[in-house]
């Protein structure tokens, strides 16, 4: 059975993606959020790159994430610092909170771990539901435009204690029609030149055009959408490999469409 962002990958995550590294995103989130006086949630909060340096910022952030091992990093990471969050396992289209958030933000392109359509929607939805009327939706998507099936890409890590954790990845399957691509990677952990621990990986990874999610935003009941390229605000992309940034507000008073 392969696995999903289990030990041995959230332990990457960390050394690769360490609270506060930022790619452009820290920055321009803390931007856009600097008028949030109520909560905001970031789903799919890792082991807390983002969720960290805006805590830190004074804002107030709750977290989720589907892997238990990504949030017991991020709980550790939180607890050296003296930060407190309200972090919980969860899912995206089914995640449920008693509390109405002022914004919920996805950066780095999170939300495309959703490869199912109809997961997306589902999803979509439920952050409007969770959201304050006017309430922000800030998200990153970018576009797959290189598929190379069966070639093995190679990365290797450092651990604090000496161990080296290798990971080989490759892209086994790609859906023109549904819009999504599987990867297979094999993470392995190796002291004084013994493997200790080997971990395998499924990662599949939709894509949407930045018109179609617009829409897709426009039927799930959000309006006043700005599109980003490249952390720049409202400078619409115009290369396949910028990150896209989408923001929305969610209008209680519409009725979402059929999508």
């Amino acid at each position: 059975m392969l696995s999903y962002y289990s030990k041995l990958s959230s332990e990457v995550y960390e050394l690769d993606k360490p609270a506060g590294r930022s790619f452009g995103d820290v920055e321009f989130y803390l931007e856009r959020l600097a008028t949030c006086r109520g909560r905001i949630l970031e789903p799919a909060a890792g082991t807390g790159r983002m969720l960290i340096p805006l805590l830190e910022n004074g804002l107030q952030v709750d977290g989720f994430d589907l892997s238990p091992e990504m949030l017991a990093i991020c709980r550790e990471n939180c607890k050296k610092r003296g930060l407190e969050s309200y972090l919980f396992e969860g899912e995206m289209e089914s995640f449920s909170s008693d509390t109405s958030y002022e914004a919920i933000i996805l950066p780095a392109g999170s939300f495309l771990l959703l490869h199912r359509r109809e997961d997306a929607v589902k999803a979509l939805k439920n952050f409007h539901h969770h959201l304050t009327d006017g309430g922000k939706l800030i998200l990153d998507i970018f576009l797959q435009t290189d598929f190379e099936l069966g070639k093995v890409s190679t990365r290797t890590w450092e651990c604090g204690n000496g161990d080296i954790i290798s990971l080989e990845s490759k892209t086994v399957e790609v859906d023109y029609i549904q819009q999504h691509s599987v990867s297979h990677s094999r993470y392995e952990k190796w002291r004084n030149g013994k493997l200790i621990q080997t971990e395998l990986e499924r990662f599949p990874l939709r894509w949407f055009g930045v018109e179609e999610f617009k829409q897709l935003l426009e039927q799930t009941g959000f309006q006043d959408i700005v599109i980003s390229a490249d952390y720049k605000y409202g400078q619409y992309p115009a290369e396949p490999e910028q990150m896209i940034t989408f923001e929305a507000s969610a209008a209680k008073s519409i009725t979402s469409k059929g999508v």
